[in-house]
């Protein structure tokens, strides 16, 4: 397997959009999601491409409200 590699999506305003870890291609690692004004949406873990583990969403002033568990 290939080291991770640091990824960053932009919305079109310039502000990030999404940022995390790839490897051989794949989401792998810890991801994070944000709006266009810069607060969190969505975080959570993949394992080379699938969603594992706890995935946090976000209200729109970026608090955790809604915890879910993929196994």
């Amino acid at each position: 397997m290939s080291e991770r590699k640091e990824r960053i999506d932009y919305h079109k305003s310039g502000r990030v959009k999404a940022r995390g870890t790839i490897r051989d291609g794949e989401l792998d690692g810890y991801w994070e999601w944000f709006r266009t004004d810069g607060t969190k949406l969505r975080s959570g873990h993949f394992q080379m491409g699938a969603q594992v583990g706890e995935w946090i969403t976000y209200d729109a002033s970026g608090n955790p409200y809604k915890v879910t568990h993929i196994k």
